[in-house]
């Protein structure tokens, strides 16, 4: 049996909470690495992915020194906004993950509020 680490065990807990809080909503889900930030909005009820955003787009990228800081978190933030919008969602709910609600990961998020997503 592998071994369970505390990343996944965390992931587990917000995850459990946040299924609870749904309510027919989509879930904003984010993932940042060493050199990039992603975004996408999860329709759970479809099991499809309505909008997505990350640094590594071209257009994204080449406004952005590096995809690993808080200006690039802000500018995928206002992007996913922006696509939430055409795709008609105003209401979601924030999944964080097993990241910590600081940093990159509170950027984005304050960035989506700004572009009009709620959560």
């Amino acid at each position: 049996m592998a071994k369970v680490t505390s990343i996944q065990l965390r992931k587990v807990r917000v995850r459990k909470a946040l299924a609870n809080r749904l309510n027919a909503r989509p879930r904003l889900s984010v993932h940042r690495s060493g050199k990039n930030i992603y975004a996408q909005i999860i329709d759970d009820a479809k099991g499809v992915t309505v909008a997505a955003a990350s640094s590594l787009e071209k257009e994204l990228k080449s406004n952005l020194k590096t995809g690993a800081d808080k200006a690039a978190a802000e500018a995928i933030g206002k992007a996913i906004a922006e696509r939430a919008k055409k795709a008609g969602i105003k209401d979601v709910v924030f999944d964080r993950g097993s990241y910590i609600y600081h940093g990159r990961v509170k950027a984005l998020a304050e960035a989506a509020r700004a572009g009009g997503l709620n959560f």
